[in-house]
């Protein structure tokens, strides 16, 4: 292909999710020329990636970009998913993006000799100065190998999930205890279906307490901000949910309405699944976690004179419920009639298409708040990323602003033609005049 026929921007962009149109709107306003392809639609696993029901988790007037506000949902109401996707679009043609859908990425490799990457796609060849990579870390689901394919037991991943009606009659076990799984867990219970919940370890916020929702708790306390996770809670997820109007997550309510609760799933053998006897223990955590933010946040009012309701019961809990007391380590699935598992056990990472060196042993991106040890790529939408928030929606946002602003710096570097010196004494003379 001649260079005629090749497209040249400065800045490539993959993937339009959150996370895309985030830098897009940043290089936009420094007028930083790029392009942003996305191979579905714009925020396309908000549409077809997440149950039927879902909604946000926090509130729209926090879960969203400064640009721009949801102009149908009360502020402390939950956007549902439609609407969270038709809001990315909304923001891309607000701000006139350049965004191009349907155009997938196939490989992206540096060029030898010279500054810059060229980018294979379904409608031709892109270079580029600078490639972001923003696709995020919730690119494939990941399937724990415990249950063969040929078991008897229909298994989808949570991001498969679409509503009761899509499985098969009978029990369902549901693997996972964040957001995700607790709330499949719950729907399908209250559609009347036997459920089983392995719950491994959490954090359980309040999703209201004293007046205010749990990310303005999280946010006036500082928790955001956190740059890693603590020592040994790299993979805790958080057991928060936005549906029936937003409800603080206790496993002894799910219990007491009739969700029978056992630990992390182990190994599978002959039909019978077996659990860790960590139940207790990760109730226990959970419980410690929901409390001591309570204490956090007594203290924060207290120490800001303000007018907030006490709320008391909000430390009463319910008796242990006899899945904790006496847990259950083995359930043969055909015969307690378990014909379905919903794994609600995360993502991987996917980053054949990028065919450098910047990423470790497991796969996963070596980087500095999103700027990759490969100079010129970037990453954005990952956990972590500088901060706890940094995969949630408003997170994105700022971590978008810090990856555009180092391309600006970098931009400007290279536009820095150099000043001839003469060599030798006239060399001295003039930098001792500079």
């Amino acid at each position: 292909m001649s260079s005629q026929e090749i497209e040249v921007t400065d800045v490539l962009v993959v993937g339009a999710g959150q996370a895309g149109v985030a830098i897009s709107e940043h290089l936009s306003a420094r007028r930083v020329p790029h392009l942003v392809l996305e191979r579905h639609r714009i925020a396309e696993r908000w549409r077809s990636e997440r149950w039927d029901s879902l909604v946000a988790n926090g509130p729209a007037w926090h879960d969203r970009f400064p640009g721009l506000e949801f102009d149908d949902v009360d502020p402390d109401g939950f956007a549902t998913k439609e609407r969270v996707a038709a809001y990315f679009e909304e923001y891309a043609e607000k701000f006139a993006l350049p965004i191009r859908t349907g155009v997938e990425v196939r490989s992206v490799r540096k060029v030898d000799g010279e500054p810059g990457f060229v980018v294979d796609t379904s409608s031709g060849t892109i270079r580029a100065r600078y490639v972001v990579s923003a696709t995020g870390a919730f690119q494939h689901p990941a399937i724990p190998p415990l249950v063969p394919a040929d078991s008897g037991v229909h298994q989808i991943h949570s991001s498969e999930y679409k509503n009761p009606e899509q499985l098969p009659a009978g029990g369902v076990l549901v693997v996972g205890a964040g957001s995700s799984g607790v709330q499949i867990a719950d729907e399908l219970q209250r559609a009347g279906r036997a459920v089983t919940l392995a719950v491994g370890p959490h954090d359980r916020p309040p999703q209201r307490y004293r007046g205010r929702n749990f990310v303005w708790w999280l946010g006036v306390l500082g928790k955001w901000e956190a740059s890693a996770p603590p020592q040994g809670a790299e993979h805790v997820t958080i057991a928060v949910s936005g549906a029936h109007g937003g409800r603080t997550i206790d496993f002894r309510e799910l219990a007491a309405g009739g969700i029978r609760l056992v630990g992390r799933a182990g190994a599978f053998a002959d039909g019978r699944m077996r659990f860790d006897g960590d139940l207790a223990e990760n109730i226990r955590r959970g419980d410690e976690n929901y409390l001591s933010l309570l204490d956090e946040a007594d203290a924060y009012i207290e120490r800001n004179g303000l007018d907030l309701p006490e709320e008391p019961e909000a430390r009463e809990f319910l008796p242990l419920p006899d899945s904790i007391v006496h847990p259950v380590l083995e359930v043969d699935l055909a015969a307690e009639g378990i014909t379905s598992i919903v794994w609600a056990t995360g993502f991987r990472t996917d980053y054949e298409w990028l065919k450098i060196d910047a990423f470790d042993a497991l796969g996963r991106p070596v980087h500095t708040r999103g700027v990759s040890t490969e100079p010129g790529v970037y990453f954005l939408g990952l956990p972590w990323q500088s901060r706890r928030g940094s995969s949630f929606i408003w997170g994105v946002w700022h971590d978008a602003k810090f990856v555009a602003d180092q391309i600006e710096i970098q931009r400007g570097y290279l536009r820095y033609e150099g000043t001839a010196i003469p060599a030798g004494r006239d060399a001295e003379a003039t930098l001792a005049h500079a």
